[in-house]
């Protein structure tokens, strides 16, 4: 008796594999696709997915166009192309003076290049991020609370009146 597989068996295999190559790919693409969909509003949710021991931090060089994220201090070779422009203003907040303009997010020594850092932004081990306000186009992203997204305000000014009435409403 000569043994050997049916064709019905030969075409469940043949459509386990296909199944299985499917979502392989879909995954792949995803990974590939993970900083393309990267904005303000959820930039901390983005740095916060991945995994690390110390710090995630996006750095944006020169005229922010070109991006790339640092993870536990090593540069990762996830590029993020267009993500913000020159425009990008980030603020410190503080209660008795307000919002006060950051200058510049100081100099990334890579590659044996000393380049000027034109937005940073970094969440530690715990998933805390910098607290700052970020202005870019017509909008102020504060990312002040610890644990929670971005809220978005029209104008530093708009941002500051909420953060002052908070603390207003905390210390009665």
């Amino acid at each position: 008796m000569k043994k050997a597989f049916t064709l019905i068996e030969l075409m469940i295999v043949v459509i386990i594999m296909g199944v299985v190559y499917t979502l392989a790919i879909n995954n792949f693409k995803k990974i590939n696709e993970k900083g393309n969909n990267l904005s303000l509003k959820n930039l901390k949710e983005y740095l916060q997915s991945f995994d690390h021991n110390k710090s995630v931090k996006l750095i944006c060089l020169q005229n922010c166009k070109n991006c790339f994220v640092v993870i536990d201090g090593k540069k990762q070779d996830i590029k993020i192309k267009d993500f913000l422009d020159e425009s990008v203003k980030v603020y410190r907040y503080d209660y008795d003076i307000g919002a006060v303009q950051k200058e510049n997010a100081g100099y990334f020594n890579g590659d044996d290049v000393e380049e000027n850092v034109c937005f940073s932004y970094e969440v530690d081990a715990k998933g805390v991020g910098d607290q700052v306000l970020v202005a870019y186009k017509n909008s102020v992203y504060d990312f002040i609370p610890y644990f929670e997204s971005p809220k978005v305000y029209g104008t530093v000014e708009e941002a500051v009146n909420a953060k002052q009435d908070l603390m207003t409403k905390i210390m009665q």
